[in-house]
C-alpha cells in the first residue's frame, strides 16, 4: 500500500486538520478563535481560500486569501532575494619570488579591481629549483601586496608555505 503524496506549501481548505483556528479576514482584521468548518465557510462565502499561515502557532493562524496569488508574490520575493544576492568568487593571482617592478603593478592592478568586484584574491607564490631555498624573499614580497593592500584588503588567510608554493588569502573590505 503506498502513502498518499505529500503536499509542498501551506496546508489549506479541508487539510487544515485541527479544529480551532485563529482567522484573519481578506482585509487584514483578526477575526478571533473559531472553529475549522466555520473559517472554511467564510473563506468560500469570499469565494477565497483558507491558508494556513502559521501552523506552529496555538490555535494556528490562518488567513482568507486568493491561494494562487499568495503563491505568486511568494515566488517574486525568492526571485527579488536571489537577484540581490552577490556570490564572492575566489580569483588567483600567481607570482614568483623574483618579479619585476612592472610585472608586480600589473598584477596589483587586476587585484584592485577584484576588490572593487568584491571578489576574494588568492595569491599564490610559486618557488622553482633554488628559490626554494630562500623562502624569505617569498614573504617579503607577500608581506608588501599586504601592506600595499592594507586600505582596501584584510588578510583572510596569513602567508603559508604549502609545498613548493606559499599562499595567502585577501578578503575586500
Amino acid at each position: 500500500m503506498q502513502a498518499p503524496p505529500v503536499k509542498e506549501g501551506p496546508r489549506m481548505n479541508e487539510d487544515i486538520r485541527v479544529p480551532r483556528v485563529l482567522l484573519i479576514d481578506q482585509h487584514g482584521e483578526k477575526q478571533g478563535v473559531m472553529p475549522t468548518s466555520a473559517a472554511i465557510e467564510a473563506a468560500q462565502e469570499a469565494g477565497l481560500d483558507l491558508v494556513e499561515i502559521v501552523p506552529t502557532a496555538d490555535p494556528p493562524v490562518c488567513k482568507i486569501l486568493d491561494y494562487g496569488k499568495f503563491k505568486f508574490q511568494e515566488q517574486k520575493k525568492k526571485n527579488e532575494a536571489r537577484k540581490k544576492q552577490k556570490v564572492v568568487e575566489l580569483k588567483e593571482i600567481k607570482l614568483r619570488p623574483n618579479i619585476d617592478i612592472h610585472d608586480y603593478e600589473v598584477k596589483a592592478k587586476s587585484m584592485h579591481r577584484f576588490f572593487e568586484e568584491g571578489d576574494k584574491v588568492k595569491i599564490t607564490l610559486r618557488f622553482r629549483g633554488r628559490e626554494l631555498a630562500h623562502p624569505e624573499l617569498g614573504m617579503k614580497l607577500l608581506q608588501k601586496v599586504k601592506t600595499d593592500f592594507e586600505p582596501v584588503a584584510k588578510v583572510e588567510y596569513e602567508p603559508r608555505m604549502e609545498g613548493r608554493q606559499m599562499i595567502m588569502i585577501l578578503a575586500p573590505r
